[in-house]
């Protein structure tokens, strides 16, 4: 009897479906607490000629797209269908080439045109990235955390910002001693750090870590996959990165063609490998099984991707990103340079990622389930003649509050305010939990570039799964008219790029 009342119980209300469904946020303002270590940080360095600086490092960037263009499609396609094959024994999974190989070594000056430049950006990816996984995972808040490629520090603040007192430990892996020392100087002077090593190497870190110590609650590598210029080594890389992970692992890469195929090749090795590994287990038993049931069975994504079967967007031309608007702190308006044209007071940030968590995809009841929605024919016909009456009093302000309106003004966060001095309230505080989350079955899908708003009807691309073990996905129109279905067309016009959409 209990479960065949769960069935005709609709799981959510039509606001707990908005604020499930809601997962991006319109434009992100900077902490004050890393826009005044920044701003110390340049003040303390004093170099001049930054904006050639900020310039030139934009160029290494692009030749980084470059090398990304020249890798062969055929070794892609062969690493793909099946990663050991052509890989010797002995040889296998031994790097080559390293993250800080590609030329881009991050010297002084490019350490100090990194964090004017693109360390607000970079964090704001990364804070909209992890605030989902927190969304996504409720329970989840981790204590032991490795940043590979930590540059200076940017994932460290944005983990710090989304659990405040969770962090006991984090292990940072960056090859650039400049990157180490700028982000050291910027935690200068926070309260309750945690434990905080840094290592030059993956390799530094196993060689320094117990092998019972090693595994993560949360491994986070970010923007450092395509700075590493072979495939293969790449592929090793995220296979040393999977073995240091427990629970969740971070993959997040500029929001380019090459980006995304990056992550979309990460994405599909895990998956077959985990989906190997499961086959293994089936086939041993005892003793011999030990040694793989080290760690939990089985692998799903946690975001975007709402199933774990193959990329419907693969061979179509398109390429799943996000965008992540920000407020552009002090220094990113001083020494960014416009194209004759003032400079704006935000920037988009765009970027892929991917999220996955180790054991089996839940299975849940799919949001709609139950829920019954009126068409706009049939609320018409419900309204309360009363309700229509018109209250002529209520058009016309009175003196106090007209009074109040003047008194109280809009303040907003300005980098022109900012002082030097902690207060008290800097302290880290929680975020507060949300009314509703959208769980991890196959009932939620990802809107994929923005909504089209024609008229009263909203076009939108939507991936979703097919089924509700979330094995087999497909990338869809989804159109919603205000006549046919009001509710859902009032959500979708408050949808933005990279929401959930309920099914």
């Amino acid at each position: 009897m209990a479960s065949i009342v769960s069935e005709t119980v609709p799981k959510f209300t039509a606001e707990a479906l908005k604020s499930a469904a809601k997962q991006s946020e319109r434009c992100h303002v900077v902490p004050i607490r890393l826009r005044r270590a920044i701003k110390k940080y340049l003040r303390e360095q004093e170099e001049p000629h930054m904006k050639r600086k900020v310039l030139r490092l934009s160029e290494s960037f692009s030749q980084i797209k470059e090398v990304n263009l020249m890798l062969p499609t055929s070794t892609s396609k062969e690493l793909f269908e099946d990663p050991l094959k052509s890989v010797d024994c002995s040889q296998r999974w031994k790097i080559k080439s390293a993250y800080g190989d590609i030329g881009l070594k991050y010297r002084d000056d490019e350490t100090l045109a990194y964090v004017a430049s693109r360390m607000p950006a970079v964090y704001s990816a990364l804070y909209r990235v992890l605030s989902e996984v927190r969304r996504r995972l409720p329970g989840f808040s981790p204590a032991k955390v490795l940043d590979f490629g930590a540059g200076t520090g940017s994932a460290f603040w944005a983990v710090r910002e989304v659990w405040p007192r969770s962090l006991s430990r984090i292990n940072l892996v960056e090859p650039s001693q400049s990157m180490q020392r700028a982000g050291q100087s910027l935690i200068k002077g926070l309260k309750n750090l945690p434990l905080i090593q840094s290592y030059g190497s993956i390799q530094a870190l196993s060689q320094d870590v117990k092998k019972s110590d090693r595994q993560h609650d949360l491994v986070i590598a970010s923007y450092v996959l395509g700075e590493i210029p072979s495939l293969k080594d790449r592929i090793t890389v995220v296979r040393q990165l999977w073995e240091q992970t427990g629970d969740v692992l971070v993959l997040v890469e500029p929001g380019t063609p090459q980006g995304s195929n990056i992550i979309s090749q990460m994405r599909s090795h895990i998956l077959w490998m985990e989906k190997r590994r499961s086959r293994k287990l089936e086939g041993v038993s005892g003793k011999d099984s030990k040694a793989l049931t080290t760690l939990k069975n089985g692998v799903y994504i946690v975001a975007p991707c709402p199933h774990d079967g193959r990329c419907p967007l693969d061979n179509t031309g398109k390429y799943c990103h996000f965008v992540q608007r920000l407020q552009r702190t002090t220094s990113q308006r001083a020494y960014k340079r416009s194209k004759g044209e003032p400079l704006r007071g935000f920037e988009d940030e765009k970027f892929c990622f991917i999220a996955f968590r180790r054991g089996e995809r839940p299975r849940e009841p799919w949001p709609l389930d139950s829920m019954k929605f009126e068409t706009l024919k049939e609320q018409h016909a419900r309204r309360n003649p009363e309700d229509l009456e018109i209250d002529y009093e209520d058009q016309f302000i009175s003196e106090d509050e007209d009074i109040q309106d003047e008194v109280d003004h809009a303040t907003y966060d300005s980098d022109a305010t900012e002082t030097d001095a902690v207060t008290e309230n800097d302290d880290w505080e929680e975020e507060g939990e949300e009314k509703a989350h959208a769980d991890l079955g196959g009932g939620w899908g990802r809107i994929i570039y923005s909504p089209l708003r024609r008229g009263k009807r909203i076009e939108m691309d939507v991936c979703r799964s097919m089924n509700q073990e979330g094995s087999e996905g497909s990338f869809e129109r989804i159109v919603i008219t205000k006549s046919k279905n009001p509710t859902l067309h009032h959500q979708a016009r408050r949808s933005l790029w990279g929401d959930l959409w309920p099914f």
